[in-house]
């Protein structure tokens, strides 16, 4: 019987890098939608690879990543693209933004890259007034080199969430930051899930912010995850 509640499930995963040693098995990982869940683990444990296996990225060499019950892992390579830019909104920690495009085409991105996006007359409005929401409204013309780091923070936010994506990952985007604009940027990420009823994967390090999380995911201890060497 089919859980509508889950948006995510791996089923007996194995992976393994073409080159190298690294190897992960995950048994069974289930993820309920709107819940915030942190992965962590030391450097080099997996917890890139393991959300590069969920977001369709990586492919592993048996078992499951289900989507709201669809496969990903039996999907083709256009059809992935097309899930991750659709259904997933990325968070990165160096922005990932692109210094040839204005702060409003940075926002509309996703729709620009993706022709089963419809960009409408009332995305760019609700793109602007998100904007306005989180205080650029007045740079939308501006480049993001003219955006302060805090500004560019919320750009590279509101981009990821724009087109309501059930699922945003977020890799470190607090990384560099020290404890009070962590959790600037984290109630940012918080306010903005809240109007979506996104589900969040968010990579971390960062102990001042592990106790927001409804889970915990810890690559090394979690008896469902284990990688080798």
């Amino acid at each position: 019987m089919k859980n509508e509640n889950l948006i995510l499930q791996i089923k007996d995963l194995h992976f393994q890098y073409p080159s190298g040693d690294f190897k992960m098995k995950v048994s069974d990982i289930q993820i309920t939608k709107g819940s915030k869940i942190a992965i962590s683990g030391k450097s080099g444990s997996g917890k890139t690879t393991l959300i590069n296996l969920i977001s369709g990225i990586l492919k592993p060499l048996s078992g499951q990543v289900l989507f709201f019950n669809e496969c990903i892992t039996e999907m083709n390579d256009k059809q992935v693209r097309n899930h991750r830019i659709t259904n997933i909104g990325f968070i990165f920690q160096e922005f990932e933004l692109l210094e040839y495009l204005s702060v409003i085409d940075n926002l509309l991105l996703p729709y620009k890259i993706n022709q089963t996006l419809d960009l409408t007359k009332e995305v760019i409005e609700k793109a602007k007034e998100t904007a306005n929401r989180i205080g650029i409204g007045s740079k939308l013309k501006d480049y993001p080199k003219q955006l302060s780091g805090g500004e560019r923070q919320r750009l590279a936010i509101a981009r990821a969430l724009i087109t309501s994506p059930p699922l945003i990952i977020a890799d470190e985007p607090t990384g560099n930051l020290d404890a009070k604009t962590s959790s600037v940027v984290m109630n940012e990420i918080t306010e903005q899930l809240s109007q979506t009823n996104s589900t969040l994967l968010m990579i971390t390090h960062n102990n001042h912010l592990i106790s927001s999380f409804d889970e915990i995911i810890d690559i090394q201890d979690s008896p469902k995850i284990s990688t080798q060497p």
